[in-house]
């Protein structure tokens, strides 16, 4: 029986969420193709009959961090490396160019004194790909897999691999039993249910917004409350920081807001597997990245 703590590291949108959420088999992190999607670490627990690992979720590590935002959200990562982990996986996407970025990512991978996994992602994608540029790294990890973490393929040689290296339950592990309730029904540990459902109509904010949008808001929720009809109410805020901005996510005759609330509310009622009901506004304030972040 093996226990442990995993890293995930790697820039933005290399896929370290949407490889948690398929190897778990439910959503525990949102995805999109636009940075800064992730933007706090996420503590999920992959279970089976090997054992218990807790895969720690990192947002991607930005090069260059201009906006307050950015370096909060380095600062998380940061902090991630301080945990005591038993192992890290690198995972690297080979369809974009080696940069600045990624060389400031490996060079917080080598100063971590634990066993390191090289993970290249994406290999469903083969039209342009930059992995000679990557080759070198082959001679630095002796543990290298390929994967596609959208389609789920070559997980299992992987997850062998990460229970081999794990240490067994009786040994010290970095991931204490206490850490994973007994009566764990959700495996997420370190987010509330507020934060979960505000992060799924976060998610389509960033699928059905431009370019900026996304960047300029956040979700809060409210309220969480079960009515006798048996319909979960959800209150929450949409927060953004500029009136313009608002103006753009409710649309015109509040067309927008409501398509991505239609959107949202089937998510979470997917999620909780209740109907919802879910009561969506938007506010405008310049602050909330200082008072959310």
């Amino acid at each position: 029986m093996k226990i442990g703590k995993v890293l995930l590291l790697g820039r933005p949108n290399v896929g370290k969420s949407t490889f948690v959420n398929n190897l778990i088999g439910q959503k525990v992190a949102i995805t999109s193709p636009k940075p800064q999607t992730t933007r706090f670490p996420i503590k999920a627990v992959y279970s089976e009959d090997r054992g218990k690992v807790i895969f720690v979720d990192t947002p991607g590590i930005f090069g260059k961090t201009e906006d307050y935002l950015s370096k909060k959200i380095n600062e998380q990562t940061l902090k991630s490396l301080n945990e005591q982990v038993d192992l890290v996986i690198y995972m690297i996407d080979h369809t974009r160019k080696r940069d600045f970025e990624e060389s400031r990512v490996l060079g917080m991978v080598r100063k971590i004194d634990k066993p390191k996994i090289l993970v290249i992602n994406k290999t469903d994608l083969q039209e342009k790909s930059y992995l000679p540029q990557y080759k070198f790294l082959e001679d630095e990890f002796s543990d290298v897999f390929q994967i596609s973490g959208l389609n789920k393929t070559h997980f299992k040689p992987l997850i062998d691999k990460i229970f081999e290296l794990l240490p067994p339950a009786s040994a010290k592990s970095s991931a204490g039993k206490e850490e994973i309730p007994p009566d764990l029904t959700y495996p997420v540990l370190n987010i509330d249910s507020k934060i979960f459902i505000g992060e799924l109509i976060r998610e389509k904010i960033f699928l059905m917004m431009g370019e900026e949008i996304p960047y300029r808001t956040t979700v809060i929720v409210d309220e969480i409350a079960e009515r006798k009809n048996g319909i979960t109410y959800v209150k929450a805020r949409i927060l953004t920081t500029d009136d313009r901005y608002k103006k753009m996510i409710i649309g015109s005759d509040g067309h927008k807001i409501k398509e991505i609330g239609s959107y949202a509310r089937k998510e979470i009622a997917l999620a909780i597997n209740k109907k919802v009901y879910l009561d969506l506004i938007v506010e405008t304030d310049p602050h909330w990245q200082e008072t959310y972040y």
